[in-house]
């Protein structure tokens, strides 16, 4: 079974590799160069998965539902570059973090933040790159 659903997934998973090591090493600067200091509203973070909502929604206009865009580019850039950017894992570690340290009011501070903005923030990303491109649906 394990053959049959790998066969053909070669270049796809490369595509994701490849992208998945260049988005964690932007995320890995961004957090180099504005690290947060504990007890604080985890801003990096918060930029990060932001700005990648941003860009799903530029990826999702430009390279999903525009037809004949490389089969590769999807992979690439929605899953491995901006799965790479953006985290989750850090998200949650932050927040647990803040609530352990007493912090409660940043914390959910955070959780509701980065929920609602970068929601917003998916849906502004399609809708601006849907108007300047003229895709639609």
């Amino acid at each position: 079974m394990t053959s049959s659903v790998l066969h053909g997934q070669a270049r796809p998973t490369a595509a994701v590799a490849a992208g998945g090591v260049l988005g964690a090493l932007a995320r890995w600067a961004a957090a180099v160069a504005a690290p947060t200091a504990p007890g604080t509203f985890p801003a990096t973070t918060f930029g990060v998965n932001v700005v990648g909502c941003l860009l799903m929604g530029v990826v999702v206009a430009l390279v999903v539902e525009r037809p004949g865009a490389h089969p590769l580019l999807r992979p690439f850039l929605a899953v491995g570059v901006l799965g790479g950017f953006t985290t989750f894992s850090t998200f949650a570690v932050d927040a647990q973090e803040l609530l352990a340290g007493g912090h409660r009011t940043t914390a959910l501070l955070s959780l509701a933040a980065t929920a609602l903005t970068a929601v917003a923030a998916t849906a502004l990303g399609l809708w601006v790159t849907r108007r300047v491109t003229g895709v639609t649906r």
